[in-house]
């Protein structure tokens, strides 16, 4: 009789659970703590805005996932991801050689060039031969400062890194370094602003390098998780082909910056 109870309420279990509700996957998505506009950045009221969270927002909904953006420090989102105290990364992370060697990533979702800002009526170019005997400043564990570290350190009189990239902006503003790297669109957000317009300008793109600036923007995730990598990969297509990245990049861009 007891086992004829306990495979009756065992069916009755099977059966409740077959008729309930999916429910969604929850994942912490990790962004930099430190502001980057205009991927993200949090607003007045401390709600985190941007492109990357409206891309976010949308390759969830794709996915059928529930995200959580979880703001982590930039220079340890990647042990977070490994601890699994965050479950991928959406944080404008360049895709290269030495971070595969720890993590997995997706499908690229954009790809734009680094560059260099300096103050204007200077004239010099993002080259080592332009930079020779400046200060150089680049946001800390960026592949920016990978890069300066490369081809500028031998020729700069200083690399000074920073915690934030607005920290080096606003540095160069007040004239404490010469001139800062780091990606086109983060710069160019703050040129397009009151204090870039009146100090800066761009100095030119730094030549290419994919070992150390990377195949593009990817999403990153845990070696592991397999089957994320192509819930999002798909995601990442279906948003492209629907429209909807399309029409989140009109919001602040006027080119399209998924790039070639």
């Amino acid at each position: 009789m007891k086992n004829l109870l306990k495979s009756a309420a065992v069916a009755l279990a099977v059966s409740v659970a077959a008729f309930a509700p999916a429910v969604a996957q929850e994942l912490k998505i990790g962004v930099a703590a430190e502001p980057y506009p205009p991927f993200s950045s949090p607003d007045a009221s401390g709600k985190w805005v941007g492109w990357e969270i409206e891309f976010i927002d949308a390759l969830c909904g794709e996915a059928k996932v529930k995200c959580v953006v979880t703001p982590v420090a930039w220079d340890g989102i990647i042990p977070a991801l490994t601890t699994k105290k965050i479950d991928a990364i959406i944080g404008s992370m360049s895709i290269t050689p030495e971070r595969e060697k720890t993590i997995a990533f997706s499908d690229k979702y954009y790809n734009t060039p680094a560059a260099v800002i300096g103050p204007k009526g200077q004239k010099f170019d993002a080259t080592p031969e332009g930079l020779k005997g400046k200060i150089l400043g680049v946001q800390v564990s960026t592949v920016s400062a990978d890069y300066a570290k490369k081809y500028f350190a031998p020729v700069v009189s200083e690399i000074k890194e920073y915690q934030t990239q607005d920290e080096a902006n606003q540095d160069l503003a007040a004239g404490r370094i010469d001139a800062t790297q780091a990606d086109l669109i983060t710069l160019q957000a703050f040129l397009d602003s009151d204090q870039g317009k009146a100090c800066c300008e761009t100095k030119g793109n730094v030549k290419d390098d994919p070992e150390i600036l990377g195949a593009g923007i990817g999403i990153g995730l845990r070696q592991e998780d397999k089957a994320l990598k192509d819930k999002f990969n798909a995601a990442i297509k279906a948003v492209r082909a629907n429209g909807t990245y399309a029409a989140i990049s009109k919001k602040y861009f006027d080119f399209d910056i998924y790039g070639k």
